[in-house]
């Protein structure tokens, strides 16, 4: 039995139908994708994991963090990327960095093994400008809201510092894709929620929203789509667990 399977037994299944919204594609089959992240460095005190729901946590926040490099070196190597102007380009390599940083934060803390190395995004992903905006910010607010329910469920009070931190980071992407929308003259896109919302402001929460998360399992069953290839999710990533992210301009560390 694997992670996933462990942690979906002990908990509450999820309304997949919820997370089919999220992507705004008509006939998708998929679950809107995400969970946790990570923060940057090789393991401090403040990340130790102190119990089983830690070690869970982190560990499918690991594989979310390779997901989100794989996700965002893809995309950057895209023609879409490079229709960008120059100052959303250098906003999305600091992401691919961020989040390289964050798993091999998560890495360390259990027990340095790399995650899965294959991922699985929806037709359209990284092509068409309307299906890649929409997957993005439907994973940063799947980020966000996971990170919420690790504010609310790790076991020490370092490990609940370093979801808040990691948490703000998540929504610096989701603004950052929401502005590049804009420049690639899209009036909307349509994230976790499964309504489509004006792009402008990009910074349009007022507070982070959860969308119904509330537990791991739920995540984990978010994220369970993009490990392998279905009718729907066609596009083939491949996480690279040795690429060594650029510190340059990048600061910040985890509680210790």
């Amino acid at each position: 039995m694997n992670l996933f399977e462990e942690i979906n037994e002990s908990t509450a299944p999820v309304d997949r139908r919820q997370f089919l919204k999220g992507f705004g594609l008509a006939g998708a089959s998929v679950v809107a994708g995400g969970l946790l992240a990570g923060c940057g460095g090789s393991g401090t005190s403040g990340v130790k994991p102190a119990s089983n729901m830690d070690q869970q946590i982190l560990g499918a926040a690991k594989i979310a963090e390779a997901l989100a490099v794989s996700m965002y070196t893809a995309f950057n190597a895209s023609s879409i990327y490079t229709g960008l102007p120059a100052a959303d380009q250098a906003y999305f390599q600091a992401a691919l960095n961020e989040e390289m940083f964050h798993y091999n934060l998560l890495k360390g803390a259990t027990g340095n093994t790399d995650a899965p190395l294959n991922y699985y995004f929806p037709t359209g992903m990284f092509t068409n400008v309307q299906t890649t905006i929409n997957v993005m910010t439907t994973l940063e607010e799947a980020f966000i809201a996971a990170y919420l329910i690790g504010v609310k469920t790790l076991s020490s009070p370092g490990l609940r510092v370093l979801a808040a931190q990691i948490m703000g980071i998540e929504s610096d992407h989701r603004t950052l894709i929401r502005t590049a929308a804009g420049d690639l003259s899209l009036s909307t896109t349509t994230g976790l929620s499964g309504i489509p919302e004006p792009v402008q402001p990009s910074n349009n929460s007022v507070f982070e929203r959860t969308f119904g998360l509330s537990n791991i399992g739920q995540v984990v069953t978010a994220l369970t789509p993009f490990l392998s290839a279905s009718a729907s999710n066609t596009v083939q990533t491949t996480f690279n667990p040795a690429f060594v992210p650029s510190a340059a301009n990048l600061v910040g560390n985890p509680p210790a």
